[in-house]
């Protein structure tokens, strides 16, 4: 199914069919989704609902602990990732123009950007394009604005990027295999704005695994929010128990001695200030709740816990965990559940940048420039914490074994992210000695 057989089958062939199809339970369910993330992480949490209650007689305000641990946990699967440039490396035309676009087009920035939103949102799309001074550059499109249309076996036919102004006015950037058109609502009225020659094709879309929907992402956050949300209602309220249940009440037993009418027999007042004068046997102290502060710390220790383990953080980036003197293989552990997470986020970016590259393989090959995008590789530094010269020596001992290529030595490098630049380096440099040594002979 192409997509106007799709239009004329959902849409019954109507030139608006755009709008109907934004409005549609489906699209507007996870606009409304992507919208409640956004909201969450700005600082909108579950607890901040808690309402006013009734103590003693008097209207009492509960605490409300925010606690922002999901912001650190995204950013450290994206860091994590991504902190380091990824390295393109391959046929050696084809990796020199593909750095050249990303140096010009600033992709490594989009890149971070791009897998910022699929760890928070579950997708993304990107749409490659030409400017007007004929450089190859990227467009996001916000997750909430994306529409994507896919036909019966899940291939996607068709994109409709659709968002509307502080005004009010409805803007439609309808995507096909080979034209975008415009369209507005602005005046009132729908306008048709125009349609433009569209060679890069369809946006690129970045989406992780989703058990429920092969077509869509899901967000991170997800799989952890809850049990953010029981551990700022745990907090909140031990900290109202505090204030509820520790004021001490003060607690008089027997009874006070008597005082003469003209007050014989009380302590003078100039002599200690004030006191209590109980009869012979009487006592007087201050009565409080007790709080069982060690039943808090197993319940926050366990939750706490989960969400380290949910979330694939390693405890000691989070500094849960004290370290000293471990070696390469026992870091190795510490950050296992954290590669595996970096394991499976490079999958998704490695399919969508492919997607990228071969868009780039497509507007290059118009103006005359050939590169084979299948001769390309890509290589992700995690930004696991590494003994560097451990490293260096290993690498050292391969080359001069004969087991590995300098091109392979370089890759592998923590100090090169750009290796082809730097075999060029290597080469020049090389020339140059070769130059001078036979300037010396002679």
């Amino acid at each position: 199914m192409n997509l106007q057989q799709y239009i004329n089958t959902f849409h019954d062939g109507k030139e608006d069919w755009f709008i109907e199809e934004t409005n549609n339970f489906y699209n507007q369910q996870k606009v409304m989704n992507i919208i409640n993330i956004k909201e969450y992480l700005s600082g909108k949490h579950a607890i901040l609902n808690r309402q006013v209650e009734v103590w003693n007689g008097k209207e009492y305000y509960p605490r409300t602990i925010v606690l922002n641990y999901a912001k650190t946990i995204l950013n450290f699967s994206t860091s994590y990732l991504l902190k380091n440039p990824v390295t393109i490396s391959g046929d050696e035309a084809s990796v020199k123009a593909i750095k050249d676009i990303y140096k010009k087009g600033n992709y490594n920035k989009i890149d971070y950007d791009i897998l910022d939103k699929v760890c928070k949102y579950g997708y993304v799309a990107e749409y490659v394009f030409v400017d007007a001074d004929g450089k190859i550059k990227s467009k996001l499109i916000n997750p909430e604005d994306s529409y994507p249309i896919y036909n019966e076996q899940g291939e996607m036919i068709g994109f409709i990027e659709h968002y509307t102004t502080d005004f009010n006015v409805s803007y439609y950037n309808i995507f096909t295999n080979s034209t975008v058109q415009k369209w507005s609502n602005a005046g009132g009225d729908l306008n048709f704005l125009g349609e433009y020659n569209n060679p890069s094709g369809l946006p690129v879309v970045y989406k992780n695994l989703n058990e429920m929907d092969n077509t869509d992402g899901r967000s991170d956050l997800e799989d952890f929010v809850n049990i953010i949300d029981n551990m700022e209602d745990l907090l909140s309220k031990y900290t109202d128990s505090i204030y509820k249940f520790v004021n001490p009440i003060p607690v008089v037993v027997g009874q006070k001695l008597g005082i003469g009418k003209n007050g014989e027999g009380a302590i003078p007042s100039n002599l200690v200030g004030s006191g209590l004068q109980l009869d012979d046997g009487g006592s007087f102290g201050f009565a409080n709740g007790q709080l069982d502060y060690k039943s808090f710390e197993s319940v926050w220790k366990v939750l706490y816990n989960s969400l380290l383990n949910v979330s694939s953080v390693p405890a000691v980036s989070m500094g849960v965990q004290d370290v000293s003197n471990l070696s390469e293989v026992s870091i190795k552990l510490l950050f296992s559940l954290a590669d595996l997470r970096a394991g499976l986020n490079e999958k998704y970016m490695r399919e969508g940048m492919m997607q990228r590259f071969k868009v780039f393989e497509k507007l290059l090959g118009i103006k005359g420039i050939t590169i084979d995008v299948n001769e390309v590789e890509l290589v992700f530094q995690y930004a696991r914490p590494m003994n560097e010269k451990d490293i260096i020596d290993n690498l050292k001992t391969l080359k001069e074994m004969g087991a590995i290529s300098l091109q392979s030595a370089l890759e592998q490098n923590p100090y090169v992210y750009d290796v082809a630049s730097e075999l060029e380096k290597i080469r020049e440099d090389n020339s140059d000695r070769n130059i001078i040594k036979t300037n010396e002979d002679e």
